[in-house]
């Protein structure tokens, strides 16, 4: 599988092929046993923050509220707003959590078992409803818990900044214009994003390849707001 991604991917584009030759064989391995449910606290719980505090509020929150496994969607539900900000949650990210609780069992958050069949904008769609999740949680969530092969999250600030640096740019690639360029990547654009983190890596060690070409980006027209009409 992994020979095969690489190979479209040299194939289809010449820079890519000398960061993938940089970068080594494709090593992402999507966490598949995890719930969303608790993927998608877990990405709550760290929405800024640095991962040492996070993950000392989760340890706090999987003990108080959990009875020391990760509590299930009924028990952040059932749990008093004291217990969790004595957890060390704010305000904004316990209502986010008791919402995502309450989303999970209405059935708008999917169950793994459910996913076979919907496509990965009508998770983001689904998934975005909740409070305090946007679309980059939802996509990373796609990437490293579903192991859905064809996301490009051109939001994340570190596949931008890695294609720049692959590419070599002088200025941040607009999203818009990023994912036009992408569509060359289909159907492994989520190996593609991987490769460009690892091209940020290779960068500060000073073993990132020269772009064997220079490249220029589609101009994408921005979409207008709809006018509105006058009374």
């Amino acid at each position: 599988m992994s020979k095969r991604i690489v190979t479209h991917l040299s194939r289809s584009d010449g820079v890519l092929a000398g960061l993938v030759a940089a970068a080594g064989p494709y090593r992402l391995e999507p966490e598949l046993e995890c719930t969303l449910f608790r993927a998608l606290a877990r990405a709550i719980s760290h929405q800024q923050l640095h991962a040492n505090a996070a993950n000392a509020i989760l340890k706090r929150f999987v003990s108080s509220c959990g009875k020391g496994e990760f509590p299930t969607p009924e028990e952040v539900l059932a749990a008093p707003k004291r217990k969790m900000r004595a957890a060390g949650f704010s305000l904004a990210k316990i209502t986010a959590l008791k919402d995502l609780a309450k989303k999970t069992l209405e059935g708008v958050v999917p169950e793994r078992a459910g996913l076979a069949g919907i496509g990965d904008d009508e998770i983001i769609e689904r998934i975005t409803q909740v409070r305090g999740i946007g679309r980059w949680t939802v996509e990373m969530m796609l990437m490293f818990q579903l192991g859905r092969p064809d996301v490009l999250p051109v939001d994340d600030f570190g596949v931008r900044n890695g294609f720049r640096l692959a590419y070599g740019l002088r200025k941040m690639p607009p999203p818009r214009a990023l994912a036009s360029f992408g569509e060359r990547w289909r159907p492994h654009r989520t190996a593609a994003a991987w490769y460009l983190w690892r091209a940020v890596e290779l960068s500060r060690a000073g073993k990132l390849p020269a772009p064997t070409e220079r490249i220029r980006l589609p101009r994408v027209k921005r979409s207008k707001a709809p006018r509105k009409r006058a009374r």
